[in-house]
């Protein structure tokens, strides 16, 4: 599977402009790509702010990414601020080529930022079927939380997009390790780059490890797009010879009262 990663620098609740940046990125695009994966809030930054740039799941955002899936005939991911039913999300989107779309809402909500108070949290893990791929999407501060990404569903590639700031990319480089290595999976981390209104400073290190913890997409700082290469052969072959995950252990998640 051929995957993108825009490692990009976002404005400020600024949806039209997020949305014209990421168009010419992919715009750009040549060759065959199979699946496109954008940052955390990519059409607004990671706002606490929700109620001015929240859409629906009819709004301009999601419709954007139907219409770029169709025309490129390829996957989308990202997350988005969206409202429903009197609540925000934190959703994570994935947009088939036909337009068809599944989603996963953040479960971890980052209390250090107060992310919790205005956002209501996900509770169900989501495994996206995709070209022969299982795929679990994740958000951020899930990264932190190995049990609710633990492998019991046999994925193929853990996804966490995010708005990951510089004073921590130590940690957001070795949990992303860590999760390749202790799911046997391949693993994609796709940060912002540049400032916030909050004066939080984001320098990317997107990345992709393969499923023994090697890199695919080494890190890089500043704004950049990355192409990757995903062998499904070879994650298979790795999984014959090291079955680690057979011996994981059984445990059950339970809800956050």
């Amino acid at each position: 599977m051929q995957v993108l990663l825009i490692q990009a620098p976002l404005v400020w609740e600024n949806p039209n402009l997020n949305r014209d940046y990421f168009e010419g990125r992919i715009n750009s695009i040549s060759g065959k790509v199979d699946l496109i994966v954008l940052p955390e809030m990519f059409s607004t930054a990671f706002t606490m702010n929700p109620s001015a740039v929240a859409e629906t799941m009819h709004g301009e955002t999601v419709l954007w990414m139907q219409y770029l899936a169709k025309a490129k005939n390829s996957a989308i991911t990202g997350s988005v601020v969206i409202e429903e039913n009197g609540n925000y999300y934190n959703r994570m989107l994935f947009v088939f080529p036909l337009g068809e779309i599944q989603y996963y809402d953040k479960r971890h909500l980052f209390t250090l930022a107060g992310e919790e108070k205005v956002y209501t949290a996900g509770t169900q893990k989501l495994i996206v079927d995709y070209l022969g791929w299982k795929i679990c999407p994740l958000v951020c501060y899930d990264l932190r939380f190995p049990v609710f990404s633990r492998n019991v569903e046999e994925y193929d590639l853990l996804i966490y997009v995010a708005s990951w700031p510089k004073v921590r990319t130590t940690a957001w480089d070795a949990l992303l390790k860590a999760r390749a290595i202790e799911n046997v999976s391949y693993v994609i981390g796709v940060n912002r780059t540049g400032e916030d209104a909050s004066g939080h400073s984001y320098i990317g290190h997107s990345q992709v490890f393969d499923s023994l913890g090697e890199y695919v997409v080494e890190p890089q700082e500043s704004e950049a797009m990355f192409k990757a290469t995903l062998d499904k052969s070879k994650l298979t072959e790795i999984r014959k010879k090291f079955a680690f995950l057979s011996d994981k252990d059984t445990f059950e998640i339970k809800t956050k009262n």
